[in-house]
């Protein structure tokens, strides 16, 4: 119930079908490294990464299913790219939407769009339902996020997985951005696999 004590209407349940991620499929918002030769030197088929605005951090992340085919909240970190792939290459899902960060530039010619300053101090729009894509990530590759790309998951079926993952050391502290579909846009998204 909301404060009025009305009852709160259901969501509208969005189901997305997942795209293989592929580098054709997923270059708008970041890459897909998959393994290269030995001593092959570094080129355009390597993550493209800025890890310039503060300390590094990789690190192994084991999670349990504790989350459902499904997400209301979506993420994105305005400061830094972000990889992640699951080790052992077993089939997984991430939710996904183009950044949509704004230059000051910008938010002087609003021109009617919706934009929001982030508790961290950048503005952007909100992503739309529309511009959501599910990936199905399998094998053993990961992704390259493009800094401010907004992001839920991971999602798999499995009962555990682990996962690598770099970004900063403090990027869930100071630079963590977040929209509630469920309550900004009265929408659950459904991963329809």
């Amino acid at each position: 119930m909301d404060i009025s004590g009305v009852p709160e209407a259901p969501p509208l349940m969005v189901k997305l079908k997942p795209i293989e991620a592929t580098p054709e499929t997923f270059k708008e918002i970041g890459q897909v490294i998959g393994a290269s030769p030995d001593g092959e030197e570094f080129g355009p088929q390597d993550a493209q990464l800025d890890l310039s605005r503060g300390i590094p951090r990789c690190s192994t992340l084991c999670i349990l299913k504790t989350r459902p085919l499904k997400f209301s909240v979506i993420t994105h970190h305005a400061s830094v790219t972000q990889c992640l792939g699951s080790i052992g290459g077993r089939i997984w899902y991430l939710g996904v939407a183009k950044p949509s960060i704004l230059d000051s530039d910008e938010i002087k010619g609003d021109a009617g769009m919706n934009v929001v300053k982030s508790s961290c101090g950048h503005f952007y729009v909100p992503p739309a339902v529309e511009d959501l894509r599910i990936f199905r990530i399998s094998g053993p590759k990961f992704l390259k996020l493009n800094r401010g790309t907004w992001h839920a998951g991971p999602f798999f079926k499995a009962d555990t997985m682990d996962f690598y993952n770099l970004e900063l050391s403090n990027t869930n502290v100071v630079d963590h951005t977040k929209h509630d579909f469920r309550t900004e846009n009265g929408v659950l998204i459904l991963i329809d696999d």
